[in-house]
């Protein structure tokens, strides 16, 4: 009996068949628990399911959401980053230095402040790409470097922005008279729209996946994989600037203090979305639900009284069920 093989072509068009409905299964089943954690503290306590709640729970959506938007990059080309915290931190410190102690124009500082975002991601994606340094090492070397230059740019004390006009307005105000909904929620809804397009119809986008995917065959294709590694990581960084920004117009203080803990949630959040840790898949869809899977569980956990070491508790238990999640589908990609 003679076997007939199925043309290598076919092959190639099921395989990515299947794999965009697997992505899209993942999709659903990461909106489908934020609908049941919804659910749980809906009924658990009767002040979660209310306008101003709700709009509470997108607004502190933002910052977690913005890094993990950049990470999501990140990730998928095979990386992390574990500087992400920290480097919003140091961003907000230095949108402190460029609008109130230099006294540049707004116009002139914000972008200053996400574009030294994207100098921390440019050094990062070097020290990966060109010096070979294990990214886990690099992010976490540049952690610590972000951390202390905090410290010593604002003398360890908080810069205030009261006397920039328009600043908090960046986070806090509304675009829209009567619209409700905070400026930094539209930002975070655009900045989802310009990387989801990027991630799935860019060169960018295309050459993070396949880096993911397979280092060495994306490299034997003819692809400058260290020139692209360093794209994916100064991109990233911008996001973190502009978290950076986000988070000291939603304070009106840059805290120097202000960004430990955000890059575990931030991870977490895009690996709840769906995105493997061993890289090549991913989406920002999937990230936007695990960023509010985050937000929805630290809001009812609070309404709920619930102690704040209990709900690191039950975060840590959230990511430790996402990363064997993904550990599980590892073999199947």
């Amino acid at each position: 009996m003679t076997t007939v093989k199925a043309p290598e072509g076919h092959r190639q068009h099921t395989g990515g068949v299947v794999a965009a409905v697997r992505g899209s299964l993942q999709q659903l089943l990461a909106f489908g628990s934020l609908i049941v954690i919804c659910a749980f503290f809906s009924i658990a306590s009767p002040f979660f399911f209310s306008y101003g709640n709700f709009m509470a729970i997108l607004f502190s959506t933002v910052v977690i959401g913005t890094l993990a938007i950049g990470t999501t990059f990140v990730i998928i080309s095979g990386g992390i980053d574990l500087s992400i915290g920290t480097g919003m931190a140091l961003s907000a410190v230095m949108s402190g230095v460029f609008l109130v102690r230099l006294g540049l124009p707004l116009a002139l500082g914000v972008p200053l402040a996400i574009l030294f975002g994207g100098l921390m991601g440019l050094v990062n994606g070097v020290n990966v790409a060109v010096l070979r340094i294990p990214p886990f090492i690099a992010t976490l070397a540049m952690m610590l470097v972000a951390g202390g230059l905090a410290l010593v740019l604002s003398d360890s004390t908080a810069i205030y922005f009261t006397d920039v006009p328009g600043y908090t307005d960046l986070s806090t105000g509304t675009l829209v008279p009567g619209l409700t909904i905070p400026n930094g929620v539209l930002i975070l809804l655009a900045i989802a729209v310009v990387a989801a397009v990027l991630l799935r119809r860019s060169v960018l986008g295309r050459y993070t996946y396949s880096i993911g995917s397979n280092e060495e065959a994306t490299a034997l294709s003819g692809i400058d994989v260290r020139r692209w590694k360093i794209a994916i990581y100064t991109f990233a960084g911008l996001f973190t600037g502009l978290a950076g920004v986000l988070i000291s117009a939603r304070l009106g203080s840059a805290q120097p203090a202000t960004g430990m803990g955000y890059e575990l949630q931030a991870i977490a959040a895009v690996v709840i979305g769906g995105t493997s840790l061993s890289g090549g898949k991913g989406s920002i869809v999937g990230t936007l639900i695990g960023a509010l899977i985050i937000s929805v569980l630290n809001n009812g956990l609070q309404i709920m009284s619930i102690p704040q070491e209990w709900q690191n508790v039950i975060l840590g238990g959230v990511i430790l069920v996402a990363v064997y999640a993904d550990r599980i589908r590892k073999p199947e990609t």
